[in-house]
């Protein structure tokens, strides 16, 4: 699991890029605090790091302001998460000895996927690149990755259910490229996997602005 900080940054980075907070909207610490059932500190460790990557404006004492994003901005951060998740992919395929943990989180999701049950799908998405971090063997990317972390980038015509099935599919690809020891393999398809993550996002941005 995430850090704290990274947890509620990460719920508040999705909930700005699916416009569910828009632009000029009011994020005091404590509503988010009591919605996230988390204490007040971490989201305001939260709100310093949403603020630096230009989502939020801070307001001293009163939470912060949304400032929202645009293509560039969606451009810039999926850029940079495709090429540390696919460093991250590549250190994981030529460094790691025992790649149990991501084996039991792709057999445990094409599980439930193939039971139509896709309510835990969210959770084993990110547990799946979480594995890869923690496996990489570099602390510092592992960091700077999971500060990153938006989750689940869901299209506007794009169903929970079309997209588990496209996601654990390329899963199932890139634990296969780390099985196989082939780092360049692993990078590429990771590096392809966060891109289409960055189409689906831009075209959810178009389609609602």
């Amino acid at each position: 699991m995430l850090p704290a900080r990274e947890r509620v940054a990460s719920a508040l980075r999705k909930a700005i890029m699916s416009q569910e907070f828009r632009k000029g909207d009011e994020l005091s610490i404590d509503k988010v605090a009591s919605m996230l059932g988390i204490s007040a500190t971490p989201v305001r460790e939260a709100y310093q790091m949403l603020s630096q990557e230009g989502l939020i404006k801070l307001r001293p004492n009163k939470g912060a302001i949304v400032i929202g994003m645009n293509e560039k901005w969606v451009r810039d951060h999926f850029g940079v998460r495709a090429v540390l998740e696919a460093e991250a992919a590549r250190l994981c395929a030529l460094n790691a000895d025992d790649i149990s943990s991501i084996e039991l989180i792709v057999t445990k999701s094409g599980n439930l996927i193939e039971n139509g049950d896709y309510s835990s799908y969210a959770d084993l998405n990110q547990a799946f690149h979480l594995a890869i971090w923690n496996l990489c063997g570099n602390d510092k990317l592992r960091t700077m990755v999971s500060n990153l972390w938006n989750g689940l980038s869901l299209g506007a015509r794009v169903s929970v259910e079309d997209y588990a099935r496209i996601s654990i599919t390329e899963h199932i690809e890139i634990f296969h490229r780390i099985e196989a020891k082939d780092g360049d393999g692993a990078y590429k398809l990771m590096h392809r996997h966060i891109d289409r993550s960055m189409e689906s996002m831009l075209t959810h941005l178009s389609e609602n602005s």
